[in-house]
Parts: C-alpha cells; structure tokens; sequence
C-alpha cells in the first residue's frame, strides 16, 4: 500500500513536471528569441541565438516611451485597483451583513454579471461613455471598476461570510458606527481576498489592450499594450524588438506577483469555499 501511494506521488511529480515545461516553453521562446537579430528569429526561432545580442533592449526601451508609457499603465492600473478594493469590499460587506430578498437578488445580480462577455457590450459601452465625454483616463478607470467589480464582490462575499457577525455587534457597543466597523474590523481581516483581487485585476489592467484602443486616443497617454503596437507596422513586423520590449513590459507584474503571491490561494479559498 505505501509503496503504490508512492508511485502515484512520483507520477504525479512527473505529471506536474511535464505540464510545467509546456507552461514554461512560450515564456522560453519569448526571452530567447529577444536577443536574436531581426534574420536570426525567422531563421532559427526555437533554439538559442548564435551571438546574443543585447541592443534590442535599449532601442524597444527608446521606442516603447518606456517612462511615459510606464507611468501611464501605472497610474491606470493603481487607481482601478484602489476604486475596484474600496467599492467592492464596502458592497460586499453591505450585503452580505443585511438579510433579505433584496440583498439576495443584488448579489446575485453581481455574480451572473461574470458570465456576460466584454465583446457583447462593448460598443454600448464605448458609445455611452463617447457621448458624456469620458473617453480617457478618467472613464476607463471607471470602465474597469464596472467590469471588475462581479468577480471581487463574489470573493468579499464568501470570505465575509467567514467572519463572525457578533465581531460587528461588539464592535458597535464599543461605540463604533458601521463605517469604523468596516474600516477598522472587517478590512483588515479581508487582507487574505483583497490581494487576491489587486493581483487578478492588476494582471489584467497591466496587459489590457482592447478596451485602452478604444477608449485612449490622445499621444502622451498611452500605455504600454498600446505602444507595443508600434513595432508591428502594415509591410514590416519587428519582432525582435517586440519581444524584447514584451519582456520590458512583464517585469513589474511578476515583482508584484512574487511579493503577493502567497496570498492569492487563501484568499481566493476564503472567498469560493466558506
């Protein structure tokens, strides 16, 4: 018995081994081939470079704006977050402390919300937002706390289901109201769920591409997804400096998931599983 409980250990191991060099293969391609000539990448894609060469990074870096660029994806990305963090959690915290039909039916209205694909509301979306004059900055930070907040409501909800509602009652004959309730009681305790919700969201607001192309049409503001569109021009691809620029782009998000991600499965347990 000990013995056939090991082999299925080493088979897994081995299983877990060989998905792991298929994860790992496209983020090879990518890093390898950024420090090949433009020829070499069509001449020889999958192996290593002949003479590696590092002038790719510096003229993406020049190319991207990267500064400019970066601070524009930073600035997008941050503040979404902090909206998406603050309304959610205060949401998820009203409903999931108030009991009824109606509390019931909003939250559910929140989660069936995730099953409904950006495609299909997309130009509404657009238009709407064309026609108040939000086409920038502003509104597509407004965008993604919309198309966000399903997803984060749906995990507050599950980890505050997991707190004790007699931690509120005690905290209020202390003489807290509920906003210091919330603030001091409940969002520190939601730690777990809301890094879990800045690393999904801040994955996606850092890689986004279609909804800053159709809401950002001013130069100076674009981000990093949209000036990765220079290197691909109508008669010409300049794949060497796009990877190398693509390789630029991903560094910060994978800083921020290392440091975060010993909380994404237990918030992400908290919130699916109590």
């Amino acid at each position: 018995m000990i013995a056939q409980n090991k082999a299925k250990t080493y088979g897994f191991i081995l299983l877990g081994l060989v998905l792991s060099i298929f994860w790992f293969y496209p983020f090879y391609l990518v890093i390898v081939n950024s420090f090949k000539t433009k020829s070499e990448i069509f001449v020889n894609t999958l192996g290593f470079p002949t003479k590696a060469t590092f002038e790719n990074y510096p003229e993406a870096f020049v190319a991207l704006e990267f500064i400019q660029s970066f601070f524009n994806s930073l600035v997008i990305t941050t503040l979404s977050i902090i909206l998406i963090c603050i309304c959610t959690s205060m949401a998820a915290y009203a409903l999931s402390r108030r009991k009824g039909k109606m509390s019931s039916a909003i939250y559910f209205l929140f989660a069936i919300c995730m099953l409904i694909p950006f495609q299909s509301i997309m130009i509404p979306l657009v238009s709407i937002f064309g026609a108040i004059d939000m086409l920038n900055r502003a509104g597509l930070m407004v965008m993604y706390l919309g198309l966000g907040s399903s997803l984060a409501v749906f995990l507050y909800f599950g980890a505050l289901r997991g707190i004790p509602q007699a931690l509120d009652e005690a905290a209020i004959i202390d003489g807290c109201n509920r906003f210091q309730v919330y603030r001091y009681i409940i969002l520190p305790m939601l730690k777990p769920t809301t890094v879990t919700v800045i690393v999904l969201n801040a994955i996606w607001f850092w890689n986004d591409y279609l909804l800053p192309s159709l809401v950002i049409n001013k130069d100076g503001m674009y981000t990093i997804p949209l000036k990765m569109f220079y290197f691909f021009g109508e008669y010409s691809k300049q794949w060497h400096l796009a990877l190398a620029a693509l390789v630029i782009a991903i560094i910060p998000i994978i800083i921020v998931y290392m440091f975060l991600q010993k909380y994404i499965i237990k918030g992400i347990s908290d919130g699916a599983v109590k």
